[in-house]
């Protein structure tokens, strides 16, 4: 039985790595070639080029685990069967439930990989794309991240220091302004929080609410309810330099999402990706589970069918998936529910499959 183990967990393994990884990496490319546009205005070299190409690569993995562990399930265990393997083994009084539990475990690994990539690997990756990308464009000298907050130049070379960016309402939140002289801090200013006026990104100017400002050099601090600053960049700016919420992991996501809360927003977009990065690494599992059933239940046949098997259902997984995001983004299902419905759907089919193979 540990024979039989380790050979088809081998044989798993070295497709899985070659199609998961190579695909990954075409993926990472085309990304690249739709950005190619926007990077050249900055300098490129090869190595640059290859170091984005790497930092894209895990997110792909992320998303391509599903897909890849259903497909090669359905591979190693379809060419079992074509050559009478299964049979074989069925013959020396073998349990083919049992033959599958490493496959089970394996499910089981990757789903909690998957935790790890989407929540440790996938986000540490985007932050060094996103420096990356600000490097060949010359503009990582202006911004800086540290400890969760946003440093930056304002236009007038002054230092700013920003707690929080909420993009729905085109809010900073929890804003220091630093005003130097040649040596010293002349002028400090604290802001509860900033708007956007104006109703085009390059017409407008940001409005703070509740400010201190301290005067260093005459020792006197001044309050006032509003004042205009309009010397730090557009809203549009903050968008190119801030992550997306699929590029963060589940407690930064939470953490923004609270953010968003207590400024008065509530945002079904957030809630429904928040939703999907607990449920989209258990497809994992599900997926694997269905693969190796469907290889014996329904006879997949050679290799070639098999791996258009699993495509096919992968396209009707991830057709279904994200209409039921799009469901969830529109409000048409609950946020919470949107995410779950499809992995869990998939999920009671591959069980069922799984409790009818003939033993």
């Amino acid at each position: 039985m540990k024979i039989l183990w380790k050979y088809y967990l081998r044989e798993f393994f070295k497709i899985f790595g070659i199609v998961a990884f190579g695909l990954a990496m075409i993926f990472s490319i085309l990304d690249l070639l739709d950005k190619i546009d926007e990077l050249e205005r900055g300098r490129l070299t090869v190595m640059n080029l290859g170091s984005y190409v790497f930092l894209n690569i895990p997110k792909y993995l992320y998303y391509l685990f599903p897909m890849m562990l259903l497909i090669c399930g359905l591979f190693i265990i379809s060419q079992a069967s074509r050559y009478r393997e299964l049979i074989a083994f069925k013959a020396t009084g073998g349990k083919l439930r049992r033959l599958f539990l490493p496959f089970l475990i394996l499910g089981i690994v990757f789903s909690l990989f998957g935790f790890i990539i989407g929540e440790v690997i996938v986000p540490d990756f985007a932050e060094r794309t996103l420096e990356l990308k600000k490097e060949i464009l010359k503009s990582g000298e202006r911004v800086a991240f540290q400890k969760g907050a946003l440093w930056m130049r304002g236009t007038d070379d002054s230092l700013v220091r920003i707690g929080g960016y909420i993009p729905q309402g085109k809010i900073i939140q929890n804003i220091s302004i630093f005003t130097t002289g040649e040596d010293r801090v002349k002028q400090r200013i604290e802001a509860e929080n900033a708007f956007w006026t104006g109703q085009k990104e390059s017409g407008g100017s940001w409005k703070l609410r509740n400010v201190v400002i301290y005067d260093m050099e005459k020792g006197a601090i001044q309050y006032s309810p509003e004042l205009m600053f309009p010397s730090l960049e557009s809203p549009d700016f903050f968008g190119k330099v801030t992550r997306k919420p699929e590029e963060m992991g589940i407690g930064e996501l939470y953490n923004y999402t609270r953010r968003l809360q207590s400024a008065g927003f509530s945002d079904r977009k957030l809630l429904v990706d928040l939703n999907s990065k607990i449920s989209y690494p258990i497809a994992n599992f599900f997926m694997l589970v269905l693969g190796v059933s469907l290889s014996v239940i329904g006879r997949a046949g050679g290799g070639l069918f098999a791996a258009g098997l699993g495509i096919a259902i992968s396209f009707i997984y991830w057709f279904g998936y994200t209409l039921m995001l799009s469901m969830g983004y529109a409000g048409i299902v609950p946020p919470a529910f949107a995410p779950w419905a499809v992995p869990l759907l998939f999920g009671i089919v591959s069980f069922s499959l799984f409790r009818q193979i003939p033993e």
